[in-house]
């Protein structure tokens, strides 16, 4: 489409979205495909993942792909059938184990391999799967995502790969879930001698051939989930940097094209001062032993363990434009803080289900408000997050169906981060609240969670009564409508649009400029003694809705 529609069409996915993903209509049926992608089927369920050998060569003149993948795993439990995920026009051309070469069927999406070798509990084996095709084009990367076969302002390939939600089988055969993660993983990438791959973790080392290509050889050597693994192949330049942060050095690089070199080593300055803010708040960066990248990529951007892609055009703000419609949201590049920002929520601490997708965005968001926060003062990251409500829909609930592969409303990016930004006012304390962040993220540490841990762990440690909210928030399209009337004698209050029995604390604003009270309303009516109330306000941290009765 033109390039105004283009932008326009952006920032309209942008109102529920971000840089992921736009709003879907709800879905009523599930199918048996549903059911195989999105939960822990018997295929799965016996083994556990130890390590990837991804081996893929790009050919750019065709669009075509082919390769391996060398799956390491652990026995869990007998069984004898493996549920290998490679998705349609990708087509797997031979399973081998030992050498012996093993028979498959596949049902749409999903192959089912036969092992011929007895597996044994508690043993390490490993299943070589190769594949060739041409992969699922992507439409819009990276909501609709999949390859990326683009041109730079030269004519030059430019490639790159996003899957989040589409799922990384979509290029590469694997465990399509994301319950399990291997512990680490090799990344062969063989592209024509005059590309260069980058991908996760560091680069081990660049293998020339005879037909005028190179094999880009990148190690990873903390778990990653699927989604997060890419390649992106162009003509690019690079330089590097340090940063001296909470566990050490901390290698940084930086990939762009080369007419964009000088505009990015200006913009990327802020990755620096994005990481030093998140470390802060949320604790070490989680993969120093991969290093941190930055990646220019013909899409806007994804999170990609150590490989953060961008393109964002090297301008503040989301496309240019303000998310949070109150200013402070151009004062800083939104790719390089959202998508980097997902290295401790979606990378470090990753979802088990699609449907807890919440844990990721939300969490995420309301970092976008602590890193305005730490430039600019507490009352700007609140003036930010409040803005961003503008744009939440409340069309469905946050969370969605489980073992189907499905995400909730988009509202999980700014209605979550606003949920957490209430959850911070009555802990009442910042450094607690800070303390409360990291220890998250040190407490499920490269592991993969359920929302039932995030919210009994962030009850535990606030000691305060969140159920309420986050069944509220989460799994109700509803925004809370505290109902008042006033009277000689005061005012009486309660809760209203909300599930039975809600309760919430909530801070009131007395007349225009009158006291401030901090009360705890219910479904019942309760009374306030405040003589000559004329007019109740709500605090701005708190979102809800007021009526008067």
């Amino acid at each position: 489409m033109p390039r105004l529609q283009l932008l326009a069409f952006l920032l309209l996915l942008s109102a529920t979205a971000c840089a992921q993903h736009p709003k879907h209509a709800v879905q009523t049926g599930f199918t048996h495909a549903d059911t195989l992608r999105g939960s822990i089927t018997p295929g799965r369920a016996w083994w556990d993942l130890n390590h990837y050998t991804l081996a893929v060569q790009i050919n750019p003149a065709d669009s075509s792909i082919r390769g391996s993948n060398a799956i390491r795993y652990r026995v869990l439990a007998g069984g004898q059938t493996m549920q290998i995920d490679l998705q349609p026009p990708l087509r797997i051309t031979k399973v081998e184990q030992d050498g012996e070469a093993l028979t498959w069927r596949s049902e749409g999406n999903v192959n089912f391999v036969q092992l011929a070798k007895k597996q044994q509990v508690g043993k390490l084996e490993t299943v070589l799967v190769s594949y060739e095709g041409k992969p699922h084009v992507a439409k819009l990367p990276p909501w609709d995502g999949g390859f990326t076969w683009s041109r730079d302002p030269k004519g030059r390939p430019f490639i790159a790969t996003s899957c989040q939600g589409l799922g990384a089988s979509a290029w590469w055969p694997c465990k399509d879930h994301m319950y399990d993660e291997p512990d680490s993983m090799l990344i062969q990438v063989r592209v024509p001698e005059a590309l260069t791959d980058v991908s996760n973790g560091k680069l081990r080392r660049i293998i020339p051939h005879d037909d005028h290509t190179r094999t880009f050889e990148w190690a990873v050597v903390n778990p990653i989930n699927n989604y997060g693994v890419n390649l992106n192949a162009a003509t690019y330049v690079n330089w590097s940097d340090t940063l001296h942060g909470e566990k050490g050095v901390l290698p940084l690089s930086f990939y762009v094209l080369p007419e964009s070199e000088t505009a990015a080593r200006q913009q990327f300055r802020q990755a620096k001062t994005m990481l030093r803010a998140f470390e802060h708040w949320f604790g070490a960066y989680p993969f120093y032993e991969d290093g941190y990248k930055l990646v220019q990529t013909p899409y806007l951007g994804m999170e990609h363990q150590s490989s953060v892609t961008y393109g964002n055009r090297f301008r503040n703000g989301y496309l240019g434009n303000d998310l949070s419609g109150t200013g402070w949201g151009l004062k800083f590049d939104f790719i390089i803080v959202h998508e980097s920002g997902h290295e401790w929520f979606a990378n470090n601490i990753t979802y088990q289900d699609m449907a807890d997708m919440w844990i990721h965005e939300s969490f995420t968001s309301y970092a976008e408000c602590l890193y305005v926060e730490s430039l600019y003062g507490k009352n700007a990251g609140a003036q930010y997050v409040i803005g961003t409500r503008a744009k939440v829909r409340n069309d469905k609930p946050i969370i969605a169906h489980y073992n189907v592969n499905e995400e909730g409303s988009g509202d999980m990016y700014f209605k979550g981060a606003n949920m957490l930004h209430m959850i911070r006012q009555w802990v009442a304390n910042d450094e607690k609240w800070r303390q409360v962040l990291r220890q998250l993220n040190q407490t499920f540490y490269h592991k993969t969670v359920t929302t039932a841990q995030i919210e009994q762990f962030l009850i535990s440690k606030t000691g305060l009564k969140l159920q309420p909210i986050f069944d509220q928030y989460l799994r109700t399209a509803q925004i809370p409508t505290l109902e008042y009337a006033t009277s000689p004698t005061g005012i009486r209050y309660r809760w209203t649009n909300c599930l039975p029995g809600f309760t919430m604390p909530v801070r009131l604003c007395l007349n225009d400029l009158g006291p401030r009270r901090l009360v705890t309303p219910t479904t019942t009516w309760q009374e306030l003694k405040q003589p000559n109330v004329k007019e109740v306000t709500v605090d701005a941290d708190y979102y809800v809705l007021l009526s008067r009765k």
